[in-house]
């Protein structure tokens, strides 16, 4: 099986520096294992769209435990040259995801994408964002900073846009610590925008690359209290990816051909009681939506999130968002005022 690739030429290169971003990350996070790990490399599976006819991609997922709670560093393209029926002519991309095993290093976010639609128009996704258990002053100052060299008349704009996009309301607090989001973002000028797709990408991998080791060398003994909240965390993170991270959620509604490496990035464990104690805060019908993701896992207060999980939690998504398509606009966005939800869904399909 072969995935067949975008013709654009914009596409094309698109796609190359996203390979080249995933290329990057994995390098740098197997010198990692090597040098503080079991020295195991992370380990490619390759999808389809439509059997490769309309792209795919390759997902690198940790097998250093010993590192690594859950992690995956993904690139995909999907697209629709044939297709006079789609809008949308393709989407090329990185989504990564890096849990560290250690509770005293922080979590980690990097998307990029180039969206083109058949009318000629298309705009970026940027996005960075650090994703502590534990605050430390000293990551989130160095990953900041790094993003602000990287993007200087950018920052000012992401920096709010990705608090939005990364607030919980009903929990009153952020899933970050600090967040970089350029949300359909063009200048008009696809070179010099590609440019910087390619600095923020490095910046942020680079940097927190360096803050992950600089973590592993001196923070050595995490205590029993530090995993609890590390567990908690985790438990954070599942519900802000599941109830409120539109990508997520269009990436499950558009197709059903990639949905665990699309989960892939969900912690390995969560605290299944504290996930419980949302519901009572959650609207209609997002309250039904929560239970039916606590009823897609296994009943135990430390509760595993293996493959079969992530499936039966995809399908739930897709079945309630099809039922209770108005509740997309109560998901997350960068903008001030929401995308509506056929908008949204134009933009993907």
């Amino acid at each position: 099986m072969k995935r067949i690739r975008a013709k654009s030429s914009r596409a094309e290169q698109a796609y190359t520096l996203v390979c080249d971003l995933q290329q990057r990350f994995v390098t740098k996070l197997n010198a990692i294992s090597k040098k503080y790990g079991k020295d195991k490399s992370y380990e490619p599976t390759e999808w389809f769209r439509d059997e490769g006819k309309h792209g795919g991609g390759v997902r690198f997922m940790a097998t250093d435990v010993s590192l690594f709670n859950r992690a995956s560093v993904n690139t995909s393209q999907v697209h629709y040259d044939d297709d006079a029926t789609k809008q949308l002519a393709s989407a090329s991309a990185i989504s990564t995801i890096i849990h560290p095993k250690n509770p005293l290093a922080p979590s980690v976010h990097i998307h990029i994408s180039w969206t083109e639609m058949k009318n000629d128009n298309g705009y970026w996704r940027v996005m960075a964002d650090l994703n502590p258990a534990i605050e430390f002053a000293e990551d989130k100052t160095l990953f900041a900073n790094k993003l602000k060299q990287a993007a200087p008349q950018q920052y000012a704009e992401a920096e709010p846009q990705g608090d939005r996009y990364f607030n919980i309301p009903v929990l009153g607090r952020h899933r970050g610590v600090t967040h970089f989001y350029l949300e359909n973002y063009t200048s008009g000028n696809f070179d010099a925008d590609l440019k910087l797709a390619r600095t923020v990408g490095e910046a942020a991998i680079d940097t927190y690359c360096d803050i992950l080791s600089a973590a592993l060398e001196k923070r050595t003994s995490p205590t029993e209290a530090d995993y609890k909240k590390q567990l908690d965390y985790h438990t954070l993170y599942f519900f802000q990816v599941l109830t409120l991270d539109r990508g997520t959620t269009s990436g499950l509604l558009v197709h059903n051909q990639n949905d665990v490496g699309i989960l892939a990035s969900l912690p390995s464990h969560i605290n299944r009681p504290l996930l419980v104690s949302w519901k009572p805060k959650m609207p209609v019908p997002q309250d039904q939506l929560l239970q039916k993701m606590i009823d897609c896992l296994p009943s135990k207060d430390v509760c595993p999130v293996e493959d079969d999980s992530k499936q039966a939690l995809a399908n739930c998504l897709r079945k309630h968002y099809q039922a209770h398509p108005e509740a997309i606009d109560m998901q997350a966005s960068g903008n001030t005022v929401p995308p509506t939800v056929n908008n949204h869904l134009k933009s993907v399909a």
